[in-house]
């Protein structure tokens, strides 16, 4: 018996790095999986992955009509979301004086619009207090350095290296290791867990 048996899953970002982990552990733990990215082969590799129970909706998760589309389809096929990630982000290394408009745009435009229109389109306009009668938990899943594709591409090896002497095991997180804090964020073990920031880091943010 899995610890999601049954449940309905949507992941935004689902295509790569820890969105596509979480998504193959939540099938494994027995959702039906609907993952949201912008590029189709993407999609398509995330699906041919998973294997079974997952859904792949191509779009962007900062254009409503987009998020109208995924919640359409989940609607159609399944009729309601029991767990909703919202994972779609992007960031790219910047120095201060430098930055674009466009470059600025970019990242908040999805990081920021997107995340509330995920949340909001799905449910509430509130979120913690206006979810509340409704039993609907909310908690936010920060990881720290990650060792994922988008890594590879941004930074060079001396940076990586900079970033992993600050954690104290000495070695970049991997996207499995942030599935299973968003397993459990999911799961009925965190009944209890409500408007908490879940800070994924290898305890490089206490020393």
């Amino acid at each position: 018996m899995g610890k999601l048996d049954g449940k309905v899953a949507v992941i935004t970002g689902g295509s790569t790095g820890m969105a596509l982990a979480g998504a193959k552990l939540f099938v494994d733990e027995g959702a039906h999986v609907f993952i949201q990215a912008r590029r189709q082969e993407a999609l398509d590799d995330a699906v041919k992955l998973i294997g079974r129970n997952v859904t792949a909706v191509q779009g962007d998760a900062a254009d409503l009509d987009d998020l109208d589309r995924l919640y359409d389809t989940v609607k159609r096929e399944k009729g309601s979301i029991d767990v909703l990630w919202a994972s779609a982000g992007m960031g790219e290394p910047a120095v201060l004086g430098e930055i674009t408009e466009e470059q600025f745009h970019g990242a908040f435009w999805l990081n920021a619009r997107g995340t509330l229109f995920t949340v909001q389109k799905a449910w509430a306009r509130v979120w913690l207090n206006e979810l509340r009668d409704r039993k609907i938990r909310v908690n936010v899943l920060t990881p720290g350095q990650v060792a994922t594709a988008k890594q590879e591409e941004l930074f060079d090896k001396a940076t990586k290296d900079a970033f992993e002497a600050l954690i104290p095991r000495g070695k970049m997180g991997r996207p499995e290791e942030i599935a299973t804090v968003a397993l459990f964020l999911a799961s009925g073990d965190s009944s209890y867990v409500n408007g908490l920031e879940l800070v994924a880091d290898g305890g490089t943010t206490a020393v």
